[in-house]
């Protein structure tokens, strides 16, 4: 034998007992046996027909708040849907941990055995391998799973998170057949553990969901037998006709269809419903969908009664955080009046409430004046249907103008009517002309005091403020002062109209609803030179839930009601002071018509004559508040809601106190030249009523 072959045939055999050290060394690093034995078989056998004890023994740290009722009814459906098969749609609140509790029922369902695939389907891929990312966190690194399921979370943490050792993993000489990739999971095959070979994947809605089959080495052949819906559609899917139907096709046809020809899917959908009639609404109506079993839960039951305290509420929490603050002064207030403020509602979740708040209730409101349409949505599962009033856009409104310039009014008109909105550091104030038959309006002067310079800005960059007017004096003192300044400003003017004659305001309406301005209000109302023609103004929420506001007031000696308003004197005062309480709901819907109206027909309400850019903020404070269709058992009232991005409304609460001051001073729509007034109740002929 040559060297070169000796050579050969000693490379050959170092070769051979390379390859036989690392087959050996690959042996020893797959063998991940022996299996630890289960930690505490009585707790794990405890969770076995609980869902709730599951949740609360292996997940404590995500389920620490205490259970609503809402919680348990979904628990008690998930457990059913787990293990004796069905559908379920569940519609929780915002933050509630609806798809928390979801994803825990599947990994429940899949360790004891109750399913043994489970199809996660989010409303896109990214969003479903999300979820999927959170249940192979708690098979790998919870600790308590770990100690009770070692047959099926041991292997898992022998992986380390590489998927490429699942390749060759065994225990005890077989192999577990594991798998762990970004859109599947396989449990190990482990014998006697009820969750051997159970199988998790993912996709989005709108994926490839069909044809999901797997073949086991006994030669059968798996299909999903449990499907998780989590969140399936999107805000732009809800919101086509086109997306979602396709989508419910998807989920009737493609997802209830993964089990096979003959076999019935047993499934959970957790949503938020986006808007009337989507994929959500739809599947949660029992109607619809009764095979569904829909469940809507809501953060509140009921609805507060008295919602003028809930007003009040609002106006000291937004004053407060406009300047700065934390809220604790509107938190104090509402922990005074707690019981009348709570009385006609309840929390499902008491235990949900923010560190600065003192119940669920005033979290559930706080969300609710944050932003109303998502409150309903979001919160309580039930959306409104909105009125379209981006039919009058920001750029329509600042267009609508008359033929005279600022402070000068048209022919037609025969009533001039102001309304000044008080704030903490300036007044807003609005002008308008009216003709009395018709009730067309023409704008004719709009401000703030202390002059701005321009009425361009926003109320908290103004420059100049009652603080800087007159320092070291009180806001009691900063508002007398601006009040009997700027009532002096308005009715000594002389207002002409385009013809020569010469108008009078002859009605000027004061806002006392804000803050700490009401005594303020009326002892300027009491002492001014003007007194005559002034009212201290309170704007009621008047919901659908609420009767008309004189529906069931009596008409009494010395004062004056009409259309959704009334004027009458102080009580309990030896010189009242008359004021006038109005229906702000239904008077902003009432100025909104008017500028929807078009410009120079009757009915219609328009801007001075100037450039567009002049109108641009005034129109902005008009789009601040959007309406709400809101249905009761007689009727539907349009409830108004403050945009969470234009927190200035000032101007668009004066020119509906413009609108109500009208119709005091007699306009109407009719022909009459009278305001319509209200139904009541009739009067012996011997009672007078004067109309102050």
């Amino acid at each position: 034998m040559s060297q070169r072959d000796k050579d050969s045939e000693a490379y050959k055999k170092h070769a051979a007992k390379m390859a036989a050290r690392m087959r050996a060394a690959v042996a020893a690093a797959s063998e991940i046996g022996p299996l630890p034995e289960v930690f505490d078989q009585e707790r794990r056998d405890s969770c076995k027909g609980d869902l709730r004890a599951f949740c609360e023994v292996y997940r404590p740290e995500a389920f620490n708040m205490g259970w609503s009722s809402d919680h348990l009814k979904a628990l008690n459906r998930l457990e059913l849907t787990a293990m004796e098969g069905g559908l379920f749609g569940l519609a929780m609140p915002r933050g509630s941990g609806k798809t928390t509790l979801s994803v825990t029922a599947a990994l429940w369902a899949l360790l004891y055995g109750h399913r043994s695939w489970a199809c996660v389907i989010g409303a896109t891929a990214p969003k479903a391998q999300g979820l999927l990312r959170a249940i192979k966190s708690q098979l790998r690194f919870n600790q308590l799973l770990l100690a009770d399921f070692p047959e099926s979370c041991w292997p898992i943490a022998c992986l380390e998170g590489q998927a490429k050792r699942a390749l060759g993993q065994k225990l005890g000489g077989e192999p577990t057949n594991i798998e762990w990739l970004s859109d599947r999971v396989v449990f190990p095959t482990v014998k006697g553990s009820p969750a051997s070979g159970a199988t998790l994947t993912v996709c989005g809605i709108t994926g490839d969901i069909r044809g999901q089959q797997a073949t086991l080495p006994d030669g059968s052949v798996i299909r999903p037998d449990y499907v998780l819906l989590d969140d399936p559609q999107t805000r732009e899917s809800a919101r086509s006709t086109t997306q979602n139907d396709a989508r419910i096709e998807t989920l009737y046809g493609d997802v209830l269809g993964l089990a096979g020809p003959g076999v019935k899917i047993s499934g959970v959908m957790t949503c938020t419903v986006v808007q009337r009639n989507d994929m959500a609404d739809v599947i949660l109506d029992r109607e619809q969908s009764p095979e569904w079993h829909g469940e809507r839960s809501q953060l509140l039951e009921g609805w507060p009664q008295r919602m003028d305290l809930w007003q009040k509420y609002q106006d000291i929490r937004e004053a407060e955080l406009r300047n700065d603050g934390d809220g604790s002064e509107a938190t104090e207030f509402y922990r005074e009046h707690q019981a009348d403020m709570d009385l006609g509602c309840e929390a499902t979740w008491p235990e949900r409430f923010n560190e600065d708040e003192a119940s669920a209730i005033q979290h559930a409101l706080n969300l609710w004046l944050r932003d109303e349409g998502a409150f309903w949505a979001e919160y309580q599962n039930q959306p409104l249907d909105k009125v379209d009033d981006e039919l009058i856009s920001d750029t329509a409104i600042m267009q609508r103008v008359h033929t005279e310039t600022r402070g000068n009014i048209p022919v037609e008109a025969d009533r001039l009517t102001a309304f000044i909105d008080i704030q903490k550091e300036c007044l807003f104030y609005t002008v308008a002309a009216w003709r009395a038959d018709h009730f067309t309006g023409w704008v004719v002067d709009y401000g703030a005091y202390p002059d701005q310079g321009t009425n361009n800005f926003r109320y908290s960059q103004a420059k100049k403020t009652f603080g800087k007017l007159w320092p070291n004096e009180s806001l009691e003192v900063h508002l007398m002062r601006a009040l009997n300044d700027l009532a002096r400003e308005l009715c000594s003017k002389d207002w002409r109209r385009a013809d020569g004659a010469s108008l009078s305001i002859t009605r000027v309406m004061v806002d006392a609803n804000w803050g700490i301005s009401r005594d303020t209000v009326y002892a300027f109302a009491k002492q001014s030179p003007y007194r005559s023609v002034i009212y201290p103004s309170h704007g009621k929420f008047v919901g659908a839930s609420s009767e008309p506001l004189n529906a069931k007031w009596k008409r009494k000696p010395g004062t004056k009601i009409g259309q959704h308003w009334r004027v009458v004197p102080e009580a309990n005062t030896k010189r009242p002071t008359m004021y006038c309480l109005y229906d702000t709901n239904w008077w902003k819907s009432f100025m909104f018509q008017r500028l929807g109206t078009e410009p120079g027909t009757q009915g219609s309400l328009t801007l001075f004559k100037a450039s567009p850019a002049t109108h641009k903020t005034f129109a902005r404070h008009c789009k601040a508040e959007y309406p709400t269709k809101v249905e009761s058992k007689n009727r539907t009232v349009d409830e108004w809601k403050l945009k969470p991005d234009r927190p200035d409304n000032h101007w668009f609460d004066c020119l509906v106190g413009c609108c109500v001051a009208a119709s005091i001073e007699g306009c109407g729509l009719g022909g009459a030249g009278q305001a319509a007034r209200q139904p009541a109740k009739k009067k012996r002929r011997r009672e007078k009523v004067s109309y102050l």
